[in-house]
């Protein structure tokens, strides 16, 4: 078949800074799912747009191109709404364990195609896999008949959505092309369209912790990913987060599903429950119910019921003890004073090397391994204190998980100062 473009000519007119048009924009994401345009062309695509940008419309139809590359759901044969979220990754981040049965309590259901960990943010599959017999895979009528049933699933996305995503999002991370906002957007919201949900709030972490390091930024793809699912017609809005501390007191896959299993008995640290409310009432009113309460199913074990069922539905078991580590070795206080800071980046690379996460897709995670924090900023210390407690299955690599630890905490005499919250902001329409 002859081509419609020269991949030559199109990475040119990015490259001197031009706008390319939404013929070029459909042929090229196209020929690249395809293999007509190759990865060096796509790799020379990328970096033009990292350095030279996108405007709306073309970050729009990028995203459409991407969109029309695979299959999309449909839920509109639901007799519920749908409302998803999304987290633009973090540390500690085990927030769609406990909203996703939490929003389902009040009958809206909450299809969450997640994703695996990749460096030092972990990843939502990742963390329930630590629970016994629990499966990421289910097909697509399981998927329907769950939402149908129990309200709400976490599964793993099937490779039928967004597949040239799946493609340049390898390609960007070998590139030095990640930290692109139209990429970043166009690959988040195009996976979110196809996914088929009717309303979609968007977590985008701020700080050391998170892709985006300051506000300005975080607002700008805030802002840029609310547009594309609003001219896409699905309703969405964004909250600026904090990601500068980890969230909630625990690191790694279990210890995080353990901690999110308090938050649904009515527990758990007040950080991990103000994000995990603000989110609910944030998809509650984008679903039609701004009035629902979901402070209350928290507290009165109705988010807890939908979360055993949930896990039950995907093989899983909900009574299982779940897998603790052999070895632990507590990071101690090195002074009296009030801890003012705890550097999730670092907390996150240290988790990493305890072998919570992986450094190439393929690598296999341990469930045990990660990061028990007994202070946040803000709390007083006592020198010789255990600030933290590192978990591993495999002891040598305690010593690296230190190092990663070097200049994580602060710890100052005097009175602690004002905590702030996890909003920062929000963005909407």
């Amino acid at each position: 078949m002859t081509e419609a473009f020269d991949a030559v000519d199109v990475i040119r007119t990015k490259r001197d800074r031009g706008r390319l048009s939404p013929a070029q924009i459909d042929w090229v994401v196209d020929a690249y799912t395809r293999g007509v345009v190759a990865e060096e062309q796509m790799a020379a695509l990328a970096m033009a747009i990292f350095l030279n940008g996108m405007d709306r419309a073309e970050i729009a139809r990028w995203t459409t191109a991407m969109i029309a590359s695979g299959e999309r759901m449909d839920f509109s044969g639901l007799a519920r709404p749908t409302a998803d979220k999304h987290s633009t990754g973090g540390v500690g981040d085990k927030i769609t364990l406990p909203l996703a049965p939490l929003v389902a309590v009040f009958g809206v259901a909450v299809p969450q195609l997640s994703g695996r960990g990749l460096g030092h943010t972990g990843g939502t599959l990742d963390k329930l896999e630590a629970i016994p017999g629990w499966r990421a895979a289910l097909t697509n009528a399981e998927v329907m008949a769950q939402l149908a049933e129990v309200g709400a699933v976490i599964c793993a996305a099937g490779s039928g959505l967004a597949p040239a995503d799946k493609k340049l999002y390898a390609l960007r991370d070998t590139t030095a092309t990640v930290e692109s906002i139209p990429l970043i957007a166009s690959s988040i919201m195009s996976k979110k369209i196809a996914e088929g949900t009717g309303s979609l709030v968007l977590d985008v972490k701020v700080g050391s912790g998170a892709f985006m390091k300051d506000l300005a930024r975080a607002r700008e793809l805030a802002e840029t990913m609310v547009a594309l699912g609003t001219d896409a017609g699905v309703a969405t809005v964004a909250l600026l987060t904090e990601m500068s501390t980890p969230l909630g007191r625990t690191v790694g896959n279990a210890l995080e599903v353990r901690e999110s299993v308090e938050v649904l008995a009515g527990g758990g640290p007040p950080d991990v429950v103000e994000l995990t409310v603000a989110l609910a009432r944030e998809m509650l009113a984008a679903a039609g119910q701004p009035d629902a309460d979901p402070a209350a199913a928290l507290a009165d074990g109705r988010a807890m019921d939908v979360w055993r069922a949930m896990i039950a539905a995907q093989d899983g078991d909900p009574d299982a003890p779940l897998p603790v580590a052999e070895h632990t070795e507590d990071v101690r206080a090195d002074a009296d004073g009030v801890l003012t800071g705890l550097d999730a980046y670092r907390v996150g690379l240290a988790s990493w090397r305890l072998g919570a996460g992986r450094a190439r897709k393929e690598d296999p995670v341990q469930a045990v391994a990660g990061i028990e924090l007994h202070a946040k900023p803000g709390e007083p210390v006592r020198a010789g204190q255990p600030l933290m407690t590192l978990h591993t299955a495999t002891p040598e690599r305690f010593a690296r998980a230190r190092e990663a630890l070097a200049g994580a905490v602060a710890i100052e005499p005097g009175a602690a100062p004002e905590a702030g919250g996890v909003i920062l902001d929000r963005v909407a329409p």
